[in-house]
C-alpha cells in the first residue's frame, strides 16, 4: 500500500530534507580556538600518535630503528640532550631534520607510506620545539586534581562552578554566555534529556506561569524523580553494554535477558551509586549473600555474542567471548581501545598484549561453552516478586494520600505544584503497578553468571586461538595503569570492579562524566567518547572535566546529584540560536558560548510520536515487544526461520527503549534513525541524514497510526474549534509552542488540499485509516479524519519535531 503521495505532502518532505541539509552543513569540521601557547597534550600527541607511533610507538615488534616517540626517554634522551628532539634547537633537532628531509631515504614519514605530515602540522612541531618541547604525560592517565574555581567578571549571581570554567574560556576568547532559552525551549529540553519524553502539558503550563530559578530546580527535581528518567538513561548505558535480546552469531536466536534491562532501568531510578552499579553487574555473584537483583545484574557478562552454529569450534568462540568482554569492559567503563591489543601491543597506546588476556582472564571464571544448543543458553536466574516492589506500592499509595488530604497537605506548594504532584504520583503507582502484575503474572527468567573453576589463559599469539605457545597469564590490571607490584593471590571479578571504581584508576570517573556532558550539551569536553587514549581528542575544558571526575567520585558516585549539576548551570540554559559572529567564530561550539541542538535518538522519536497521539503505554520494565515492522524482513534469518508477528495488544505502543533487539536485523525505524545493532559496545551513535529517515515519519505504520489519532483526539475534543484554532492546538501539542502566522497558514492550505482530495477518493482515506490497530470512531467522517491526519503528518515531520533544542 502506497501511503505517501509525493504531490501532496511535498512541502512538509521538502522542508524536513532541507532542514537535514542544513544540519549536514552545520555538522562540518571546524577546529578548537585555541591560544598561542603551544600544549604537548593538546597539539603535539595527536600528531605524534596519528603520525609517527605505528612504527614508533608501544609496539615493540613494529617499532623501527629501536626508537620510541610515545614516551619522554624516547624523545628527550636520558638528558634531554642526547634525543631526536633537543628543546630550543631547532636545527639540532633530527625529528625536525627527518620531516623537512628532501631525501626519500631519510625522509620521515616514509615517502612510500600512506601518512603524510601536513605543513601545518610541521610547523605546530616546529614551534613546540623551538618554544621549548614542553612535555607531559598522557591527561587521561594522570590521575586527576581539584582544580581552583576561576574567577571571572560576571553580574549574574546564579553562576555555579561549572559555569565558571565555561566563563573563564568564554572570556579569554572576547566572547561571553548567550541568553537564556525562552521557557518553553526550557521546559522541552529538560523533558527530553531527562526522560526522553516531551513534556507533560501541566508541567509546561506550571513553569510558564512561574519560570523562576526556585521553579526550575523544581522542574529538574521531579524530572529526576520521573520513573521515566531510569529509561532514558538505560538507552545509553544499553548502548556500552551491547544489550541484544539475540544472540548475535549465525541464527541470531532469541536470548533471555530482558530483567537485566529492567535492572539498569531501576538502577538508574533509584539512584544507586554507580561504584555499587559497577560491581554488581561485574561480580554481583561474588558479593556476600547476593540478592535476585544482584544477580541479575551479573547478566552484563552474558550479553556477549553466542552461537548455536552446528560444527563450531567451542574453543575459538570461547577465545571470541574473551575478547568480546574485553573490548566492552574497556570500553564501557575506562573509554579505551584496549581490544587493539588482542594480536599485538597496541600501537598507539601503552596496553600490550598480555594486558589484553590479563584482563580476559578475569572472566575465565565464567559458567558456559563456546557452543550453545537450541536456544538453551545457561545458566539461567527464575524471577520471583520482589518484596521492594510490594512496598514501593504501600509507599506511593501513602504519599498520594497525604496529598489528597487537605490536613495533611505541604503548604509550602502552591495548588498548582500540588496538582501537578498528584498527578505525577498517579503516574508513577499506575506504572508500578503494572510492573508488579507483570511481575506475578509472567515466569520470567535472566541469564546470569555463575563462578566455576577458571580457565587456563594464554597470551594468543596473532590473536590465534589455535597457537597454545603462549605465556600463561592470571587475572591481572594494565601494567601502565597499575605499575606498582600486584597481590600474588588470584584477582576476581570482584577485584577488577573494586579498581575500575577506586581512586587509583583515573579513567572511570573522567570517561563517565565526559559521557554525561555529552547527554546534556551535545558533544563530550573530549569528543572522542569511545578513546580517550592517544588517538582520542584533548579536551577543550580539561580543568572542568577534572573537577567533574573528581567531584563525582568525592560524592559518593551520586549519578542525579551529577546531573542535576550539571543542566543547573547558565551554560546549559543558554539558547542554541547562534548569532552569525557566533557560527563564524566557533561553528562547532566547542566553546560552549551557546546551547547545542540536536537530532532526537531513534527511541526518542518513536516515543515522541506515540506521547503526542496519545498512544504511548508508559509502563516501565518487561518483556521486549514487537511493534510493526514490514513482511518479509525476516526472511533471511535462518535455522530456524523466523516470521515476526508484531504485539496485537498495548505492547504495541510500548516506548522505543523496548522495542526486541534483533542484532543482525535490528527494527527498520530504529535502523533509520542510527541506533546500532549492539553487537559491540558503543558509546556515540553517529547521526545520519537520508531521505529514508523521512520516509519512515511519513510511511512507517506506527508514525501513521500515530498521526491518525492525534487527529481523531482533536476532532474529539476539539469539535467546536474554528480550523485555525484547531491548527493551533494540534500545533502547540505536538511543538509545546504556539504557531507562527506563516505555519498556520501553510497547514491550512495543506488541510484544505487534502480536504479537497479525499472528497474525490473516499476510497483514499479508507485505505489511510486502515493503518494500524486502533479503529476509527464510526461518529467521525473518514474524510475529515483522512484530511487532519496529513496535517498532523505534516506536523510529524518538522525538524523541530525530532531535534532538541
Amino acid at each position: 500500500m502506497s501511503i505517501l503521495r509525493p504531490s501532496r505532502l511535498r512541502h512538509s518532505f521538502l522542508f524536513h530534507c532541507g532542514t537535514l541539509l542544513f544540519s549536514l552543513i552545520m555538522g562540518q569540521s571546524a577546529g578548537v580556538l585555541a591560544d598561542d601557547d603551544i600544549d604537548f597534550n593538546r597539539d603535539i600527541r595527536l600528531i605524534l600518535s596519528a603520525k609517527c607511533f605505528q612504527c614508533h610507538g608501544p609496539d615493540a615488534r613494529s617499532r623501527e630503528a629501536d626508537l620510541r616517540l610515545d614516551t619522554q626517554e624516547g624523545l628527550f634522551g636520558a638528558d634531554d640532550s642526547s634525543g631526536v628532539v633537543i628543546p630550543h634547537a631547532i636545527n639540532e633537532s633530527e625529528l625536525f631534520r627527518r620531516l623537512t628531509s628532501e631525501d626519500e631515504v631519510e625522509q620521515m614519514p616514509p615517502a612510500d607510506s600512506d601518512i603524510e605530515m601536513t605543513d601545518a602540522e610541521i610547523a605546530t612541531l616546529k614551534k613546540w620545539i623551538e618554544s621549548g618541547a614542553n612535555w607531559a604525560g598522557h591527561w587521561a592517565y594522570i590521575p586527576p586534581e581539584m582544580p581552583e574555581i576561576p574567577a571571572v567578571e560576571s553580574n549574574n549571581e546564579d553562576l555555579t562552578d561549572i559555569d565558571h570554567f565555561i566563563l573563564q574560556t568564554l572570556q579569554a576568547n572576547e566572547l561571553g554566555l548567550s541568553p537564556v532559552a525562552d521557557p518553553i525551549t526550557l521546559v522541552r529540553r529538560l523533558s527530553f534529556d531527562l526522560t526522553g519524553l516531551p513534556p507533560d502539558p501541566a508541567q509546561v503550563a506550571a513553569f510558564l506561569t512561574h519560570p523562576s530559578e526556585q521553579e526550575y530546580e523544581q522542574l529538574v527535581d521531579r524530572l529526576l524523580a520521573s520513573p521515566h528518567f531510569g529509561e532514558r538513561l538505560a538507552m545509553y548505558w544499553l548502548d556500552l553494554v551491547r544489550y541484544g535480546d539475540t544472540i548475535g552469531y549465525h541464527s541470531d536466536a532469541p536470548q533471555h535477558i530482558s530483567p537485566y534491562r529492567d535492572y539498569v532501568i531501576d538502577s538508574f531510578n533509584s539512584n544507586k551509586p554507580f561504584d555499587q552499579f559497577t560491581r554488581e553487574q561485574l561480580a554481583g555473584d561474588l558479593l556476600e549473600s547476593p540478592t535476585e537483583e544482584q544477580i541479575i545484574a551479573t547478566g552484563y557478562n552474558r550479553l556477549n555474542k553466542k552461537t548455536e552454529e552446528g560444527g563450531a569450534q567451542p574453543e575459538e568462540y570461547l577465545t571470541k567471548h574473551a575478547a568480546d568482554r574485553v573490548r566492552t569492559t574497556s570500553g564501557a567503563w575506562l573509554g579505551v581501545t584496549l581490544g587493539c591489543a588482542e594480536c599485538h601491543d597496541h600501537k598507539y597506546d601503552p596496553f600490550s598484549a598480555k594486558d589484553f588476556y590479563s584482563m580476559a582472564a578475569f572472566f575465565s571464571d565464567i559458567q558456559e561453552v563456546g557452543y550453545y544448543r537450541s536456544g538453551k543458553h545457561d545458566p539461567y536466574i527464575e524471577l520471583g516478586v520482589d518484596d521492594k516492589l510490594i512496598k514501593l506500592q504501600f509507599r506511593l499509595e501513602d504519599q498520594l494520600s497525604e496529598l489528597r488530604n487537605p490536613a495533611k497537605e505541604d503548604r509550602s506548594l502552591t495548588s498548582e505544584e500540588r496538582a501537578s504532584k498528584i498527578k505525577e504520583v498517579e503516574e508513577q503507582l499506575k506504572v508500578h503497578k503494572q510492573k508488579l502484575e507483570t511481575a506475578v503474572n509472567n515466569g520470567r527468567k535472566s541469564m546470569i553468571t555463575v563462578a566455576v573453576e577458571p580457565r587456563e589463559m594464554r597470551v594468543l599469539p596473532r590473536g590465534n586461538w589455535l597457537d597454545k605457545t603462549g605465556e600463561v597469564v592470571q587475572a591481572a590490571l594494565p601494567e601502565s595503569l597499575v605499575p606498582a607490584q600486584q597481590s600474588s593471590d588470584r584477582l576476581t571479578r570482584l577485584d577488577l570492579a573494586n579498581w575500575l571504581v577506586s581512586e587509583e584508576n583515573p579513567l572511570t570517573a573522567r570517561v563517565f562524566m565526559n559521557r554525561m556532558w555529552k547527554l546534556f550539551y551535545g558533544h563530550g569536553l573530549s569528543r572522542r567518547l569511545d578513546d580517550v587514549g592517544s588517538q582520542g581528542e584533548w579536551p577543550t575544558h580539561p580543568e572542568l572535566l577534572d573537577y567533574l571526575a573528581i567531584d563525582f567520585h568525592s560524592n559518593g558516585w551520586d549519578i542525579k546529584r551529577a546531573i542535576k549539576n550539571l543542566v543547573m548551570t547558565k551554560t546549559y540554559r543558554q539558547t542554541s540560536i547562534a548569532s552569525p559572529e557566533l557560527l563564524k567564530r566557533d561553528p562547532e561550539n566547542r566553546l560552549l558560548a551557546r546551547q547545542s541542538r540536536w537530532r532526537l535518538d531513534a527511541e526518542m522519536i518513536r516515543d515522541n510520536a506515540l506521547a503526542t497521539s496519545g498512544l504511548l503505554v508508559r509502563t516501565v520494565g518487561g518483556e521486549s515487544v514487537k511493534p510493526y515492522q514490514p513482511a518479509g524482513y525476516w526472511q533471511h534469518l535462518n535455522f530456524p526461520t523466523r516470521t515476526w508477528e508484531h504485539d496485537k495488544n498495548e505492547n504495541q505502543y510500548r516506548r522505543g527503549l523496548y522495542v526486541f533487539w534483533q542484532r543482525t536485523f535490528l527494527h527498520p525505524s530504529l535502523l533509520a534513525f542510527d541506533a546500532p545493532s549492539r553487537e559491540e559496545c558503543t558509546a556515540e551513535r553517529p547521526i545520519s541524514n537520508t531521505p529514508k529517515a523521512a520516509l519512515i515519519l511519513l510511511n512507517d505504520p506506527s508514525f501513521v497510526e500515530a498521526a491518525r489519532c492525534f487527529a481523531v483526539h482533536s476532532l474529539e475534543e476539539n469539535n467546536n474549534l474554528f480550523i485555525t484554532d484547531r491548527i493551533e492546538s494540534l500545533w502547540t501539542s505536538a511543538l509545546t509552542r504556539p504557531a507562527s502566522s506563516t505555519e498556520q497558514q501553510f497547514l491550512l492550505e495543506l488541510f484544505e488540499t487534502e480536504h479537497q482530495y479525499y472528497q474525490q477518493h473516499p476510497e483514499a482515506a479508507a485505505e489511510l485509516l486502515s493503518v494500524g490497530m486502533q479503529p476509527t470512531p464510526e461518529q467521525l467522517d473518514p474524510v475529515e479524519v483522512a484530511s487532519w491526519t496529513s496535517v498532523t503528518r505534516a506536523i510529524m515531520n518538522l525538524h523541530e519535531f525530532i531535534t532538541r533544542n
